[in-house]
C-alpha cells in the first residue's frame, strides 16, 4: 500500500479503518448491553430503546450532513475540512464512555445525539478530504481499498468483540472503542501539514 496510494488517502484509509473497527466491537454487544443495564432484563423494553436509538443517530445525522456539507464547500479552503474530520472523530470517542455511565433511555439517545454531529462532521469531510488527494488514475482502487479495509476491520472486531464480552463484560469493551476512536483522530494530525497546503 505505501507505494500505490498518496500519504493523505493512506492516513484517510487508515484512520477511518481504526475508526470503524472500534466500533465494530460494539456490534455484537448494544442490545445485550441495553437489556443488562438500560432496561433491567425486560427485552422487549430493550427491543424499543435500542430501535429508536437507532432512529435518534440517523435521522439526527442525516438532518445535520447536509449543512455541514454546504458550510465545507462555501469555506474553500482545507483548514476547515481537516478540523471538522478531526474533531468529529474526537466527539465520536466520547460516545462509548458515556454508555458507560448511562442508566436510563434518554442517556442512551443523548449518546446517539453525539454519535451522529460527531459522525455528520465526519462523513462530509472525508469524502472532500478523499476525493482533492485521489491520486488520478486510481480512483476504484483508492475506494475499493477503503472499502477492502474497513470490512476486514469490522468483521474482525465484530467477532472479537462477542468473545471480549462473554469474558470481560461489556465495559472493557466500551472502554477500549472510545480509546481506539481517539487513535483514529491522532492518525490525521500526521498529514495535518498536506492538507492545509492544498
Amino acid at each position: 500500500m505505501t507505494k500505490l496510494i498518496n500519504k493523505v488517502i493512506k492516513a484517510l484509509i487508515i484512520s477511518e479503518c481504526i475508526l470503524n473497527s472500534a466500533w465494530g466491537f460494539i456490534g455484537p454487544i448494544f442490545a445485550i448491553f441495553i437489556v443488562e443495564t438500560i432496561t433491567m432484563g425486560d427485552p422487549g423494553r430493550a427491543a424499543r430503546v435500542a430501535g429508536f436509538s437507532t432512529l435518534v443517530y440517523w435521522f439526527v445525522k442525516s438532518f445535520l450532513q447536509i449543512p455541514i456539507s454546504r458550510y465545507l464547500d462555501k469555506n474553500h479552503g482545507e483548514r476547515d475540512t481537516f478540523w471538522f474530520n478531526f474533531s468529529g472523530r474526537a466527539l465520536i470517542a466520547i460516545v462509548p464512555f458515556g454508555y458507560l455511565v448511562s442508566s436510563l433511555p434518554w442517556h442512551i439517545y443523548a449518546c446517539q445525539v453525539v454519535y451522529a454531529l460527531g459522525s455528520a462532521m465526519i462523513i462530509p469531510s472525508f469524502y472532500s478530504i478523499f476525493t482533492k488527494f485521489i491520486d488520478k488514475g486510481k480512483e476504484a482502487f483508492e475506494w475499493g481499498m477503503n472499502s477492502t479495509m474497513l470490512g476486514f476491520g469490522v468483521g474482525i472486531t465484530g467477532a472479537l468483540g462477542g468473545i471480549l464480552y462473554s469474558y470481560f463484560g461489556y465495559q472493557i469493551i466500551f472502554i477500549l472503542v472510545g480509546s481506539v476512536t481517539i487513535l483514529s483522530a491522532l492518525v490525521m494530525l500526521f498529514v495535518k501539514k498536506e492538507v492545509f497546503e492544498k
